[in-house]
């Protein structure tokens, strides 16, 4: 006869392990029901909406400041710079000109400072150039403009070892007022990267003095020097001044405003007398 084989015989559970079991299976039970309950909480789904928005709003304003490609802040609005100078190599751009010892760029580079200009001194020059501008200006308004522009090539001569008296003011030294409206003409269109001097060819350095703020009384807008994968950004601060020599080594944009108004103005010297113009006077 063969052998008959036994199948296995099942231990009996005991009153441990089935409890045991039961009690994860009405966990598992339970814990939808928990998780449904909780979100019922008015305050709870609130919250969730919430940080869902905010997650939202953060990763839209990181990919708007992504399109531009800023990889460094040489100067933030909210930050007080005391001086700020970065040195660059200096382009060919101006041995096509006439070369002026002493004056025409050997050392190249881009500066920052907030010192220099006063905020107060700022919103003054602003008032005069709002939304309506002046016709009349007075005394004192000349002498306002006189006075920051030689603080500003004061600044310029220092930064770069040059004779103050060596720079000549140069046109167009012009005040801009840029808003989102969209442009109707090429010459509104602001936001392509250019070099000032084959642009302007009188150029050999150049000023900007901003009278607004970045994110208080305008969105987009910041001036970016332009560099291969590592672009950098100067954002406006009422009072700033951003200085550079005007060669393409200093290649440079403003991105769009998105809204709001940007307010500045921009004060260009040369070494060459010829170009030199006067400062605006009383008549």
């Amino acid at each position: 006869m063969a052998p008959q084989r036994r199948a296995a015989t099942k231990a009996p559970e005991g009153n441990g392990a089935a409890e045991r079991r039961n009690r994860s299976s009405t966990k598992k039970d339970r814990a939808p029901r928990e998780v449904q309950r909780l979100w019922q909480r008015p305050w709870l789904r609130t919250a969730g909406l919430g940080a869902g928005f905010v997650l939202t709003a953060l990763l839209l304003w990181s990919s708007l400041g992504a399109d531009d490609g800023v990889a460094e802040v040489l100067a933030r609005r909210g930050e007080v710079v005391a001086g700020r100078f970065i040195e660059v190599p200096c382009s060919e751009d101006y041995d096509s000109h006439r070369r002026f010892e002493g004056c025409t760029p050997r050392k190249c580079g881009r500066g920052v400072t907030d010192v220099v200009i006063t905020r107060e001194e700022a919103e003054r020059i602003r008032r005069y150039f709002g939304d309506k501008i002046q016709n009349i200006f007075s005394e004192e308004d000349f002498r306002l403009y006189r006075e920051v522009r030689q603080k500003v090539q004061l600044t310029i001569a220092e930064a770069f070892g040059i004779s103050a008296s060596s720079l000549h003011l140069t046109k167009p030294t012009f005040f801009s007022r840029i808003n989102s409206t969209e442009a109707r003409t090429a010459h509104d269109e602001y936001w392509h990267a250019h070099v000032d001097k084959v642009t302007y060819g009188s150029f050999d350095y150049t000023s900007l003095l901003y009278l607004s703020n970045y994110l208080e009384d305008f969105g987009g807008g910041r001036f970016m020097f332009m560099e291969e994968g590592a672009n950098k950004t100067v954002e406006p601060r009422a009072g700033r001044v951003s200085f550079f020599t005007s060669g393409s080594e200093n290649l440079h944009r403003v991105e769009k405003v998105h809204w709001g108004t940007r307010y500045a103005i921009t004060i260009a010297f040369s070494c060459n007398p010829d170009h030199g113009i006067e400062d605006p006077a009383f008549p």
